[in-house]
């Protein structure tokens, strides 16, 4: 006769529940997720082929998740741009109205201090974090006010018109300067220091460089516009020349001279404006339509990864529910073997 001790069964019954209990925390899983609890020992040597597609399916969210922010800054650099065009035409309509002789010149000077200030508040838009129009150079604000005390572009135009006439806008010798000179200082002078080098010396700090995304798996493009922009450096200089001579003591023939080219500069200013429009539209579409791929290629993924891991709902939940009355089956038999005792059958 073999004899059983009370102990001996209660540690059996103990390290059955156990199994059970991580058989139950696998079970759980499998009727929660729908999918079975370790891939590796449930699909062998198909386990490759299901990491291979999670694999894919991550990269392929990452870079979906990626495009919603591209997204975001394409939409607020189109604002932008649309908030920049409003003001080139603003300043148009006044440039125009100054030419026919119904503007005072103070008011065409403040229309082109206004500009000047519109222009530097728009194309220093920030989206979270990171400027719009700064190329590559995302962290710097990419445009100097040209109008704040102590401007180096502001410095360097007011030492061109002296270089240039001898004297001050000003100085009482200012209203002989004719509209010749005036022509000769805007194309030598001043075109150099908006149209050149003195554009990225004294009033940018954008690069010409652009932001690279990689908006599919093999695809890539620009993703962002800079301030250095051919339509928004005539725009900063026909307002920076209507800002700083048209209430000076030149010559009316002269102002005219500046109203002319600046009219001639703002009409280019806002051909260039819209051709970024269109670029950042159709970069727009290309992530739009680069997004709708992948998802496509998601659902595809997903679809392959459930074939394989998949589990069925109505037996995971089955097996739950065995398990789970097993182990409190278990949990009550350990209860009465732990009242087995010796002492009862001597009394």
């Amino acid at each position: 006769m073999t004899s059983v001790s009370s102990a001996a069964l209660t540690n059996a019954m103990r390290y059955q529940q156990m199994r059970m209990q991580a058989d139950l925390v696998k079970a759980t899983k499998e009727s929660s997720t729908g999918r079975v609890a370790d891939v590796g020992l449930a699909l062998g040597g198909r386990t490759a082929q299901s990491v291979t597609f999670s694999r894919d399916l991550d990269r392929l969210n990452v870079i979906v998740d990626s495009n919603g922010l591209v997204t975001a800054r394409l939409a607020s650099t189109q604002t932008s741009l649309g908030q920049l065009s409003g003001v080139a035409q603003t300043f148009l309509s006044a440039l125009t109205t100054a030419s026919s002789g119904d503007n005072s010149n103070s008011l065409t000077q403040s229309t082109g201090q206004t500009t000047l200030q519109q222009l530097t508040s728009i194309l220093n838009t920030s989206v979270n974090g990171e400027y719009l129009f700064a190329g590559t150079n995302t962290d710097v604000k990419p445009i100097n006010d040209f109008t704040a005390a102590g401007s180096p572009a502001k410095a360097a135009f007011d030492a061109s018109f002296v270089a240039k006439f001898g004297f001050t806008p000003n100085d009482p010798a200012a209203a002989n300067i004719t509209a010749a000179q005036m022509d000769d200082f805007i194309t030598n002078d001043v075109a150099p220091q908006f149209l050149g080098a003195g554009w990225q010396t004294n009033m940018s700090n954008a690069t010409d460089q652009q932001i690279v995304s990689r908006i599919a798996l093999n695809e890539t493009t620009e993703t962002s516009t800079s301030a250095n922009s051919d339509g928004i450096r005539k725009l900063a200089m026909a307002a920076a020349m209507v800002s700083s001579l048209m209430s000076s003591n030149i010559s009316r023939a002269a102002k005219d001279s500046i109203v002319t080219h600046s009219q001639t500069l703002v009409g280019e200013a806002l051909s260039g404006i819209a051709q970024v429009q269109s670029e950042t539209g159709i970069v727009q579409k290309r992530v739009s339509d680069a997004s709708d791929r992948m998802k496509t290629q998601i659902d595809l993924f997903e679809r392959h990864i459930l074939d394989l891991e998949a589990v069925d709902p109505a037996t995971a939940a089955t097996r739950v529910a065995d398990l789970t009355q097993h182990i409190e089956t278990s949990f009550a038999l350990t209860a009465r073997l732990q009242q087995l005792s010796l002492l009862n059958y001597l009394t």
